[in-house]
């Protein structure tokens, strides 16, 4: 049975126009989730950072004289740290993150529209109408994640499109993200998609005079 949270319900509230109904409101579920990504993002990020740790040593001189007689190569010591400030944030950074922007997303479900609002570093939000949605790629049976469109990978190609490694950055493509009885909330949507869907196929259309 689908509920509505009451604090993301007053969240979303001032984003609903007229005439649109809540049906389910809700908030990601606040425990560190893995997710299928970590499979290969986990990793690669430990062999990021591991390689920029043994950089950091080797400019440092840890493994005995550094490549100037006169002390450590400052030039390699300095162009190492951002590549292991990335390499950290990847390993176990992007989890605090994700853990801040938790308390701070909202999920929605109208008659209308399906609706994901934050506010993190600035207020954001995305939204979809329930016939617009071509495809819902669902991962999880109790907690889960709902894509309302193309799932973009975190790594491509040059050239295809990409997305961001957090599943709760604001982008194109609403997500609701670790979101409790997933399932439920699928056939909500494909439940009001449908009816909305059949709604504007029995709706006349236009007739014109020919006079």
């Amino acid at each position: 049975m689908s509920t509505i949270d009451p604090r993301a319900a007053q969240k979303v509230q001032p984003e609903l126009m007229s005439g649109e109904s809540i049906y389910w409101t809700g908030i990601p579920n606040p425990r560190v989730i893995f997710h299928s990504d970590d499979w290969t993002a986990i990793p690669f990020s430990l062999v990021w950072t591991g390689f920029f740790v043994f950089w950091e040593a080797a400019a440092l001189g840890v493994w005995g004289k550094t490549s100037r007689a006169s002390g450590n190569d400052t030039f390699m010591v300095l162009w190492g740290i951002p590549f292991l400030v990335i390499g950290n944030y990847m390993v176990w950074g992007r989890f605090l993150v994700d853990a801040w922007l938790k308390r701070r997303t909202y999920y929605a479900v109208t008659n209308r529209r399906v609706l994901v609002l934050q506010e993190g570093w600035k207020r954001k939000s995305s939204t979809t109408f329930l016939e617009a949605i071509t495809k819902i790629e669902r991962e999880g049976t109790v907690t889960g994640t709902l894509w309302f469109g193309p799932k973009y990978p975190v790594v491509a190609a040059k050239g295809r499109k990409t997305r961001d490694m957090s599943r709760f950055s604001v982008g194109d493509v609403p997500v609701f993200a670790d979101i409790d009885d997933v399932d439920a909330v699928y056939r909500l949507i494909m439940n009001l998609r449908e009816k909305n869907v059949e709604a504007s196929i029995a709706r006349p259309g236009l007739t014109y005079n020919s006079d």
